[in-house]
Formats: structure tokens, sequence, C-alpha cells
């Protein structure tokens, strides 16, 4: 210990002196009566406990949650979360998103990633593969059955097992399939004399097992209940008298394959075969995949319309760890989000003022309360996210990608949360509700079904409307954001481009010989109803063809090729005017436009660049009355100007060519 009888010069030698418990202390190999010494008989002691161990084990009960690990000091404890994919001070936090809709409007593109579709819940990661070429992304989730494995042929048994493991737990891909708005998994058996389904009216002799360990008796196109193969609800299956190709029991080859759609029987766990034992029969089995569309939990919203609305919900369980996401969305300066009260104890969140977002809670102690602000007005009518969390070592609350606010728990006191109330969303107890949407609300992990909800509840109403306030960004290259019922879109119809955010070039490859022909309009037709992959633009979208005149436009294209000799793209017009983008002989770029009043064209020669080299070039040309600006590729623009005696009115366009002219 630390005598303190010591002299200045020697308390150097003792200052870290032991904190902590001894026992079976022996002096010369004698065990040491310590209660002879608490009694006065042995020796002396000075603030030490007799008998009686002070030290508390910070790490029992270990509040490190998935999997981290828990180390103490004297008064406090750490966890350390790495390799768990979680962090935060008590390894809460998933690191990853909850979903492939969450990595798109990240600006993500298609590829593996990790996601934790519970959050903070018990779930863990998953790696799934996010496709996101299409408007709503696709989640993928593998399993390691080859494609076409063949079953029976030698097998002695009734019945053969395939059994599928995936890159995922059963719960994992249920925690997907349930907030998912659909899923399907291909399914094929092709067979020579072997029956599957036994149609029309035996019992089958193959099925597969799906979700919970349920059996099921219908095949890829069909549905539950409904004891058929696709074709047999087609009515196309090779023998009429069947509902399967296969149970026909040809000698020949035969197929029945489609989609399983049915997404709560999903996904298939085992295929189970059974007319493989006779001599000469034979199948393959096939099933691709789980894949699943779209995100509900990530749109799930709901809009208090006004400042008394609320929805409820069950008490909330959160009483030593617990977080709170959400996104919001207001013109109004205050408000609040959420309550939930105990008989002392509470948990709050609200919109202070238009730049401040307030967390507050007492689980004993007293009132904390932590506020962000933010340098911006929150209440600009786009979606702005929030999280909140608070556990037995600190509180944090962030909002959007501001610095988070950190409050440390004191290191003694009261620790949980005892809630007694219904958790309220929206206004509580007289409170000035919150006006306006929240949407994606999570409480440790699980999403509140607020749709639902609202729908049966005066003063909210389901969904959201305005996601193009915040999202619309994404749709580039000219896209117009479109709004959804739960989420928004990317028109690109009137761009050069494709794909969910109008970033994928639309193009093809031409042989020598081959041209596309567009046509703008016929005589008569409203530009109204002119779908046009160009960029070519009339300032009035209600003039007609014979009146149609353009005084400015746009072109851009980019193109790769070889041949010196070629014309690129040619605008043709219901008069003599027409303008053309072509490759001269030199491999130089050539721009010709002839508007009428002069015998040739007017030509723009771009002569110091070989453009036949098969790299690509982009070609940007606007025109605006007679003044004409090139760029290609990412030199500087260059301006020109039509001749003085040349028109500026490109009459009536009619079509434009790409590649050959005829």
């Amino acid at each position: 210990g630390f005598p303190t009888q010591l002299n200045d010069s020697d308390h150097s030698l003792f200052q870290h002196s032991f904190q902590g418990c001894m026992q079976f202390m022996h002096v010369d190999d004698q065990l040491v009566d310590l209660h002879a010494v608490e009694q006065g008989q042995l020796g002396s002691f000075a603030n030490v406990t007799i008998d009686m161990c002070a030290i508390i084990d910070r790490c029992v009960p270990n509040h490190c949650e998935h999997d981290g690990k828990c180390s103490q000091t004297w008064d406090s404890f750490k966890c350390t979360c790495d390799g768990t994919g979680y962090s935060g001070a008590t390894c809460h936090n998933s690191i990853h998103e909850l979903s492939c809709e969450a990595y798109k409007h990240l600006g993500k593109t298609s590829n593996y990633y990790w996601i934790d579709p519970d959050g903070s819940g018990a779930l863990g990661p998953l790696k799934v593969y996010c496709n996101m070429t299409e408007d709503k992304v696709w989640t993928t989730v593998y399993h390691d059955l080859q494609m076409q494995t063949s079953v029976g042929g030698t097998s002695p048994e009734k019945l053969s097992v395939l059994q599928l493991n995936y890159s995922a737990t059963m719960d994992q891909i249920s925690a997907i399939t349930s907030s998912a708005e659909y899923c399907e998994q291909f399914i094929s058996y092709s067979c020579k004399m072997s029956r599957l389904l036994n149609t029309p009216e035996g019992n089958p002799y193959t099925w597969w097992v799906g979700k919970a360990n349920e059996k099921h008796y219908y095949w890829g196109g069909s549905g539950p209940g409904i004891q058929k193969c696709a074709c047999g609800i087609e009515r196309n299956c090779t023998d009429p008298k069947y509902y399967c190709n296969c149970d026909a029991d040809h000698k020949q080859w035969r197929k029945d394959s489609g989609m399983l759609s049915y997404k709560e029987h999903l996904p298939v766990s085992q295929v189970v075969v059974g007319d493989v034992d006779r001599p000469g029969s034979e199948a393959k089995i096939s099933v691709g995949p789980v894949r699943c569309q779209g995100d509900r939990n990530y749109w799930n919203a709901a809009s208090f319309v006004t400042s008394s609305s609320y929805l409820h919900f069950s008490t909330f369980q959160g009483e030593t760890s617990a977080d709170i996401s959400f996104y919001f969305k207001t013109s109004a300066s205050d408000g609040v989000f959420l309550e939930n009260l105990g008989n002392t104890d509470f948990i709050k969140l609200e919109l202070k003022s238009a730049t401040e977002v307030s967390f507050s809670f007492d689980v004993g102690n007293g009132p904390v309360e932590i506020i962000v602000r933010s340098p911006n007005q929150l209440n600009d009518d786009q979606w702005h996210r929030v999280n909140a969390e608070r556990n037995v070592k600190q509180a944090s609350l962030q909002v959007d990608q501001l610095p988070v606010e950190v409050r440390k728990a004191p290191t003694e006191g009261h620790t949980r949360l005892e809630l007694y109330s219904q958790l309220y969303v929206g206004a509580a107890g007289g409170q000035q509700g919150f006006l306006g949407c929240i949407r994606s609300l999570r409480m440790n992990g699980v999403t509140l079904d607020l749709e639902e909800r609202a729908k049966v509840t005066p003063g909210v109403k389901p969904g959201c409307s305005g996601h193009c306030t915040s999202y619309g960004m994404y749709c580039a290259n000219g896209g117009k954001c479109v709004e959804k019922y739960n989420g928004y879109s990317c028109d690109c119809s009137r761009t050069a481009y494709d794909g969910p955010f109008c970033i994928k070039d639309v193009g093809a490859f031409f042989e020598e010989g081959m041209w596309l022909r567009y046509d703008f309009h016929s005589p008569g037709t409203s530009m109204k109803d002119l779908v046009s992959r160009t960029l070519l633009s009339s300032t009035d979208p209600e003039i007609t063809a014979p009146d149609l005149s353009l005084s400015k436009e746009e072109l851009s294209f980019s193109f790769s090729t070889t041949k010196s000799s070629c014309v690129l793209l040619y605008i043709s017009s219901y008069t003599q005017d027409f303008m053309a983008v072509l490759v001269k002989p030199s491999g130089n770029l050539q721009i010709r436009y002839s508007l009428g009043g002069t015998r040739e064209p007017y030509n723009i020669d771009v002569d110091h660049r070989n453009m036949a080299n098969g790299q690509p070039h982009t070609v940007n040309i606007t025109r605006n009355g007679r003044g004409i600006v090139l760029q290609i590729d990412h030199y500087p623009p260059t301006s020109y100007s039509l001749p003085p005696e040349s028109d500026i009115q490109f009459n009536s366009p009619k079509a434009l060519f790409l590649g050959k002219v005829i």
C-alpha cells in the first residue's frame, strides 16, 4: 500500500500505489491473520477494508454488444469493437447501411455491399449484391447449389435431398424479404422419365422447403395452393392431360421452370426429389439466387398535418441501450418529434428552433439535454437525418453530417431508462407537435410502421410527397425527377442517357452501311407528342410542324471511329434546310449548316485534330441565332458566326440520321 509516514523525498517512489484487492498474504511463509490486524492485535492499517473487496467488476454484466471486447479501469470500462461490424461506446451502431436502397441514395453504383437489415439489432451484417441499373434496386443473396445439379439414375434411395447453403442466415434473409416490395427466386426441373408434381390428382413426387421449414407443393410460375407448373397455368403443357411437362413421364428431356414470387415462403432451403429411382429416370435441378426489389422501410413515412397530430406505439424498450434514427422535413420552426414517459424517467426528441434539434432524457440522475445547432435552416422542406443514441457510457446526437454532440454518463448513479407510457410520435401531452413528414423511423433496429398506423389516425396521412426537393439533383444530364408515393424516379426520356440516374450513355455500334433514323414528327403533329432522345428543342412546344422554326438549338453526342470518311449525323427538314456533322477523308471534323440565303452550306472545319483515331470524342454544338459555339472533348470552346446573308431559322426539322444518309 502507501505508507503515509514517508517523507516527501520518498514519495516519488510510490506515486502509483496499489489499488485493488489482496488475499492469502504470507510473511516469512506464514499466512497473515487479517482479523488480528483489524482488531489491532497485529500490525496497523489505514484506509483498508478487511474481508470485503470493494472493486466493482464493470464488465459484468457486459455492456459491450455484438461480441465487443470489454476492458476496465478503476472507475470505468471500455469496449473494443474491432472486427464486429459495429461502432460506438458499446459497439451498438452498425457501420453498414441498412439496405441496397440506402447505398443507392449515397450515389453508389452496382456492386457487392455489406448491409445490416436490422441496424443495431442482433442479426449482424451480410454481404449481398446490389443491382442499381434499374429504377428500383435489386438485392441478391446467393447460395452454393450448382445450376443443373443432376439427381438420380443410380441412387437406391427413394428421395434425394438437395440442401442450399446461403451466404446469410435464414433470419437475415427474412429481414430482407419482409421489408422488400417484391421478391423472386428461379427454380427449374429438367426431367427424363421423372415426374414432378404428379398432376392432375396424385401426391407430388418432388417438393421444395422454404422459410420456417415449410414444404411447398407448387412450382415456379405458379402460386401457393395451386398444384400446377407454369405450363398448367398457361395451358401450354406438352401433354394437355397434365399440369406439368415432366408429369407426362416422357423419355425425352422436358422442363418445368419459372419464378417463385410469394415472398413469405422464400428462400428455398431444400429441394426433395422423389421420382428418380426407376431405371432411366433422371432429373436436373436449378435454383437461382433470392432477388428482392425495393425497401419499404426506407420510404415508410407519415405526414403530420396539424400541430396536435400524433401516432402512438407500444412503450419503447431501451433500458440500458437505445438508438433512434429518422428523416424529417418541415417548413415549421419547432415541434416534438417523439416522446416516451415513465414515472420520472423520459426520453424526447424535438425541433427546438429552425436551427436546433434537441435530445433529452432522464434515467434518474436528473434531466440531460443535448442540442445540435445547424449553421443552415432545418425547416427548408428538405430531408434531414437525425441519429440519437443513449447507453450506460454516454449519449450522442447527430443531425445530417454535422459534428456529433456527445455527453458522458456519470460513473456512478442510475443507468436504466424505465418507461411506462406509450411512445408518442408527434404531439404529446398538449405540447406543440411536429408539422411535416417523418420517414424511416427506427428504434433499436426496428422500423416503426408509420404508414399503417397513419391510415387509421386522424390528422396524419400515410406517405409523404416532395422527395424531389431533396433528391432531384441526382437526376443528371437533364433528367426530370418524378415524384412517387414511396420515393422518386428519374425520367430520362428526353435526354441522351438512361439508367436510374440518367448517367448511362445510350449508344449503338454501327457497321459500315448501317444507319439509324429518328423522326421528330410528321406535319400537323403537336410537339407535345414528340419524344426524342436528342437535345434538340424548341422554345415553344405548341408550334406544329409546318410552322416550326428553330432559332437556337443544342446538340451533343459522343462517338469513336476509325473510318476517315463518314457522316456522323444529319438533320433533315421539310424545307431545304439541313445540318450535318461528318468526318472528312483527312480524319478532320466538319460541321455543315444550310439554313437558306446562301448558295453553299456554311462549313466549319476542325483541321488540327484527327477524329478517326478510334478514341472516344465528345462534340457539343450550340447555336443561338447567327452565333455558333463548338466544343470538342475537353478543349476550350470555339466561336463561329453564320454569314450575314444566311437565314438564322432552321425551318421545319424533320428527322435525325445517325450513320449513312439516304
